[in-house]
């Protein structure tokens, strides 16, 4: 079977003394050189990133860092209940709820700025038309929404400070702001723009694939769930969480 020509990879290299990635000397160059966002930045682009870039990105590594005791923190602290000899299996537990109900909904909002700022017919008629489908199909708009912070989420006009602050262009902001107006007209109501509303315009202001913007949250969230970790072996709520919830729980004979 002809398998084409061999895969390549522009990431990283080594030789017997030496280790580079993106074409830099690992020892050299980035250790106590760069910080871990500007490495983030850096092993994504293969560029070093301006201040604008790793000021923006590092407010959304915070930003999305901590959320408190969500379904995902949930999974990692009973995981670590039952196998605390693995640290990593209860994070990954974690991780796997990174997805469109909770923080990976920045991927569904990404992609909708994407949309607007691309329109042929121009980002208004677009937003309108995104808005307008979504309150018909009676589906909620990703970025959109939050169960209690009403009627603002406090985050989003920060991030939007900080990253207006540290000179991005301001399309993708732009565009969230215009899809909110026709969100809230489509839908008859205020909905604020959450955090991963917030993110999402951020990440598109300097420059992150929308194919990725969901791993800079898994980055982000594997470093709060360690955190969970850490306070599951000193004052464990796995075992509590456990029985409160097969107490909770009755048996039926319905199928």
């Amino acid at each position: 079977m002809d398998r084409g020509a061999a895969p390549t990879t522009s990431i990283a290299r080594s030789t017997i003394d030496k280790i580079y990635v993106r074409g830099a000397d690992l020892v050299d160059e980035l250790i106590g050189e760069l910080t871990f966002t500007e490495m983030i930045l850096f092993h994504l682009t293969g560029q070093r990133p301006s201040r604008t870039q790793t000021v923006v990105l590092d407010a959304v590594l915070v930003t999305l860092m901590e959320h408190g005791i969500t379904p995902s923190v949930i999974a990692t602290r009973l995981i670590y209940h039952s196998a605390p000899d693995s640290l990593q299996s209860s994070i990954a537990a974690g991780l796997l709820g990174v997805g469109t109900t909770f923080i990976g909904t920045m991927e569904g909002c990404a992609a909708l700025l994407q949309e607007i700022l691309e329109a042929p017919e121009g980002a208004q008629p677009r937003a309108r038309a995104i808005a307008e489908s979504h309150r018909e199909r009676r589906r909620p708009v990703h970025g959109f929404g939050h169960p209690q912070h009403k009627p603002d989420d406090p985050r989003t006009p920060k991030l939007f400070a900080v990253a207006e602050r540290a000179g991005v262009k301001g399309n993708h902001i732009a565009a969230l702001k215009l899809l909110s107006k026709e969100v809230d007209s489509a839908f008859g109501r205020h909905i604020t723009i959450n955090a991963t509303g917030g993110t999402a315009a951020l990440l598109g202001e300097i420059g992150i694939p929308r194919e990725i913007v969901r791993g800079i949250a898994v980055i982000s969230r594997s470093a709060g769930l360690v955190g969970h970790v850490l306070e599951e072996s000193r004052k464990p709520a796995g075992p509590f969480i456990w029985h409160t919830v097969d107490d909770a729980i009755k048996y039926s004979d319905e199928i």
